[in-house]
């Protein structure tokens, strides 16, 4: 069955995230919601746990209005009577408009006439509207001339979750509070033990959704009731079975323990509707609350490290803009001062007063707050002398005390720094507009400091270049010094927590040595697209993932829904993951390394992809190719630059071998197949004459992304189809 949830807009990537953990496939984002698949127990599970939605709709039918009559026929054409009975109470919920139906009271009505006209004609009995406290909800959306008409299975909105009776003059809503407690890291940061600090608390709701999200209780467990109790189709016992589950890991939580909140804030009135609110959610023996104004703030003594979260006043509500300056100036100092080492999180919808913190923010987040366009202020409460807890959101299980304590550059070491600085500062438009967490910063830029280094969602990649044997050992080691100088200087890390590597250029699948035994520890995920991917850093020469083909495979997940996908010398799976989550119905993925293919399922398993329609096979690709008798829609082609594995019987070379690749590829490819070929062999030449018979099209401009754009010949990348005309 297909469902949709709505969110608030800003949040549909968290939200399809969610609903993928949560078992959903099939899913697809757009403007406020998220469209998944599954069955009746994931609609349920979803209205359950969902701590992002406001609906979760069940589609029943879409069809073109040109007038109020078609409007009446395409809600009267629904089988209502299979859905909600005569004595079932029921409301409309209508929004949109066009030329025929101009208002929204008008669409409801005659949705519901339908409704009562359809099950009156089928059962002999008409149901009653109740416009407040309907049993069921009926949702339609009239866009673009064309109505969409399904069943609210949430009923009330899911941000009510039933234990805030009581608010302030400005609440930020349970849903929007999750948002910004999943963007600031508090996941990761209260599985590693880390508390929380809202020194301007108001009902609470912060600190209630943090408590929730640590324990891991499901947010929908104090509500009475949802859209599907009075669905004909609801199925009690797997209801039953969610909600048991659900409670049992609530009390396991309660069992285990939460941690440490604490929550501030100088209006009485509202501290006593956040006591209130957090006795309703059962959360009186972690979360406490006091009467506390920002500019006498001391961090209590139990608490050592965490989260501060707070949603000061923006100047909309609460006076002018002026007299606000004094009271972000004043948090911005004592946070600093009280919480060396913490990191901050601050929602402002006035970016001027933002500025008046005095830090400067390591990340940026856009948000709405109702209808205020607001930003979330990202901050890591550093001091020279302080130790910096540093909780890094993308590995989740982990956190790493450092004390860093900056030491002053060479000259060399100072142009390295400034020029990473400068490429930070050029990119990171780009980086923030496409949620980018793994690119390439440097990439010997300066040749005398040749190294490439890269980001991954907050740790640092150093690959060194070996020297020219022309070149002084003891002038290269001082230059790889002043180099790993910069970088630790820039991001304000010591030069243990850098992964650093040497490597040579042109050396083919390289990558594939171990460089040490590997830990599980090693491994971390990063989000790419709609893919989630595991890295390390640690254990190889290369990371599991070629940063330079991020274009390619988020073409890829564009361009093969309903299509078979063929993935030749795979590596771990990247593009077959994104392939997958991009609508592929079939795909077969070969490589022949057994530990990359061990670390492809990794990746099949973070993104929940389990069915026997995607295959990974080990072996040489050259005598899979010349086996195959299977057709594809969609090939992807990499071959190593030069391979003479043990497991081969002979040696490849991608220039004198890629002719005959190509023409076996397009032999199994549909008609109206793509095959993407890609090398990075900087000296290679594709043989045209020899494959005249086909379309060729050169996209590897249109396959660097900016990060690459400074060594624009890292690869050449070709797409192939049928039908050139014949020579």
């Amino acid at each position: 069955m297909q469902f949709f949830a709505t969110c608030p807009k800003g949040l549909e990537n968290l939200l399809q995230d969610e609903l993928q953990q949560l078992g959903g496939h099939g899913l697809r984002a757009t403007a406020a919601g998220v469209y998944f698949e599954g069955d009746l127990s994931i609609a349920f599970k979803a209205c359950l746990w969902s701590r992002l939605g406001n609906r979760i709709l069940l589609p029943l039918g879409a069809e073109e209005v040109t007038s109020d009559y078609d409007l009446y026929s395409a809600a009267y054409t629904l089988d209502w009577e299979n859905h909600l009975s005569p004595q079932t109470t029921f409301a409309v919920d209508f929004t949109g408009t066009n030329d025929a139906i101009n208002n929204t009271q008008f669409g409801a009505m005659r949705i519901k006439d339908a409704v009562v006209d359809r099950v009156r004609d089928k059962t002999g009995e008409r149901p009653s509207v109740d416009r407040n406290q309907p049993q069921i909800r009926i949702n339609a959306r009239l866009a673009k001339n064309k109505v969409h008409i399904g069943l609210d299975l949430s009923g009330d909105s899911l941000h009510r979750r039933g234990y805030r009776l009581d608010q302030g003059a400005a609440p930020v809503k349970e849903n929007l509070a999750a948002a910004i407690l999943l963007r600031a890291g508090w996941p990761a940061i209260a599985q590693a033990g880390g508390q929380l600090i809202d020194p301007m608390c108001g009902s609470g709701t912060f600190l209630i959704e943090a408590a929730l999200m640590a324990g891991n209780i499901a947010p929908g467990l104090l509500r009475e009731k949802f859209g599907f109790h009075a669905w004909l189709q609801f199925n009690k016992d797997i209801w039953q079975a969610l909600l048991e589950e659900a409670t049992q890991l609530r009390q396991q939580a309660q069992t285990a323990g939460l941690p440490l909140m604490r929550g501030f804030d100088i209006n009485l009135r509202v501290l006593d509707a956040a006591v209130s609110n957090i006795q309703r959610a059962g959360l009186n023996d972690w979360l406490r609350v006091s009467q506390r104004d920002i500019a006498d703030f001391t961090k209590p003594a139990e608490l050592t490290n965490g989260l501060i979260i707070c949603n000061p006043p923006y100047g909309e509500r609460l006076g002018e803009v002026e007299a606000l300056r004094e009271t972000y100036q004043v948090m911005g100092a004592k946070l600093k001062q009280e919480c060396p080492g913490w990191t901050l999180g601050v929602l402002t919808g006035n970016k001027e007063l933002g500025k008046e913190l005095r830090l400067r923010p390591a990340k940026r987040y856009k948000f709405f707050n109702g209808t205020i366009d607001s930003e979330l202020l990202m901050f890591d409460l550093l001091t020279a002398e302080a130790a910096t807890l540093r909780v890094d959101t993308a590995q989740n299980n982990s956190t790493q005390a450092t004390v860093f304590v900056p030491q002053p550059l060479s000259e060399g070491a100072t142009m390295v720094a400034n020029r990473l600085r400068k490429n930070i500062k050029n990119m990171a438009g780009w980086v923030k507009q496409h949620n980018i967490q793994a690119y390439r910063l440097y990439d010997a830029d300066m040749p005398e400091y040749s190294a490439a280094v890269d980001w991954y969602a907050g740790r640092i990649h150093l690959q060194e270049y070996a020297a020219p044997k022309t070149i002084d050992e003891q002038a290269a080691a001082k230059r790889f010094s002043e180099l790993l100088s910069a970088v630790s200087d820039v991001f304000a890390i010591p030069t243990s927590e850098i992964s650093i590597k040497t490597r040579q250029r042109n050396k083919g699948k390289i990558q594939y040595e171990k460089i040490r035994e590997v830990q599980e520890d090693d491994f971390f995920t990063i989000t790419e697209g709609r893919a989630k991917l595991w890295i390390n850093l640690q254990g190889y020469l290369d990371s599991g993932l070629f940063l330079d083909h991020r274009p390619l495979r988020l073409r890829i997940a564009d361009t093969t829904m309903g299509k078979r996908f063929l993935n030749l010398f795979c590596y771990t799976g990247t593009a077959s993951v994104h392939a997958i989550l991009g609508g592929a119905t079939r795909s077969v993925s070969v490589d022949m390394s057994h530990t990359y293919l061990g670390w492809a399922r990794r990746n099949y398993a973070l993104n929940n992809i389990h069915s026997a329609n995607h295959e990974l096979v080990q072996g040489d690709c050259m005598k899979w190719l010349q086996k195959c008798r299977e057709g594809f829609d969609v090939i992807m082609l990499d071959p190593p630059s030069f391979s003479n594995s043990k497991r081969m019987d002979g040696v490849l070379d991608v220039q004198r071998d890629h002719v005959a690749m190509i023409k076996r590829c397009m032999e199994i490819l549909s008609p109206t197949g793509k095959l993407y070929f890609s090398t990075n062999l900087r000296s290679f030449k594709l043989d045209q004459d020899a494959l005249f018979r086909y379309k060729i099209k050169d996209v590897s401009a249109a396959s660097i992304d900016p990060d690459y754009a400074r060594d624009p010949k890292i690869h050449q990348c070709y797409v192939l189809e049928h039908g050139a005309e014949p020579r």
